[in-house]
């Protein structure tokens, strides 16, 4: 069986070759399976998290058990930004979204690297900057557009992330990261399953259309697109930190 590579992740495959040979000494491989928690809020965790298949989700919850999605973390990041930005924890909490696997390294190390070697501070904090942006795109997404844009940026945002079209996610868990009542979800998921952008089973949907799916999403999910891509390597066009040009 072919061993797993962390590169895999794009933070990582961004590493240049001298950072890379101190990292790939300390990651060690995970499996994270579907509603994991990885960091309870106001704790801080023992290890940052690099996903490659799995997708996390950072969560806000309320008091009377309520919840929204922040932001949400596939092979484009890291969980775990607060034991590099000096807070240790976090008043959100970080649950496995899709079920997959990943690479971890303890907090001692990330902290570290952070501190000493430029390439990773500038990588980190242009991670940073993203995650930022989808918690100020969200709240806006949250306030005020319809269930249905919501529900598209959603799909869209984890279908990005996803390396298949066929994406599992239950009604319960989309009203959980929308912070919606699951009827809703239902009615949107209905409405875009009838304009054949998708196709809704229990528990799996698969995208059919996603430049349709794109048209029926707000701004939000265009803005938080637009700024990861200014900001990080994706993909086949990963250059190491080094390479990532600095914004004026």
């Amino acid at each position: 069986m072919q061993e797993p590579d962390a590169r895999l992740n794009h933070l990582l495959a961004a590493l240049p070759a001298s950072d890379w040979a101190r990292w790939k000494a300390n990651l060690q491989p995970v499996d994270l399976a579907l509603g994991q928690v990885l960091r309870e809020p106001g704790h801080e965790p023992a290890h940052a998290w690099f996903p490659t298949t799995a997708i996390v989700s950072l969560l806000y919850v309320l008091a009377d058990g309520g919840s929204s999605e922040l932001a949400v973390i596939g092979n484009d990041g890291v969980e775990g930004l607060s034991l590099v930005m000096g807070g240790g924890s976090a008043p959100s909490r970080a649950v496995v979204q899709c079920a997959g696997r990943g690479w971890r390294v303890n907090a001692r190390f990330i902290r570290e690297e952070f501190l000493q070697h430029p390439a990773v501070t500038r990588l980190l904090l242009r991670y940073a900057q993203t995650v930022i942006t989808q918690m100020a795109q969200a709240a806006v997404c949250n306030r005020h557009h319809a269930v249905e844009q919501q529900l598209s940026r959603l799909l869209l945002e984890t279908h990005d992330r996803a390396r298949c079209d066929e994406l599992v996610m239950t009604q319960e868990l989309i009203s959980t990261l929308l912070g919606v009542r699951r009827e809703s979800v239902t009615e949107a998921a209905l409405s875009l399953q009838r304009a054949d952008l998708i196709r809704y089973t229990r528990g799996h949907i698969t995208v059919l259309d996603r430049p349709g799916l794109e048209r029926r999403s707000c701004e939000c999910y265009a803005v938080v697109r637009k700024e990861c891509d200014r900001l990080l390597p994706h993909g086949s066009r990963a250059r190491s930190a080094d390479e990532v040009p600095v914004a004026a």
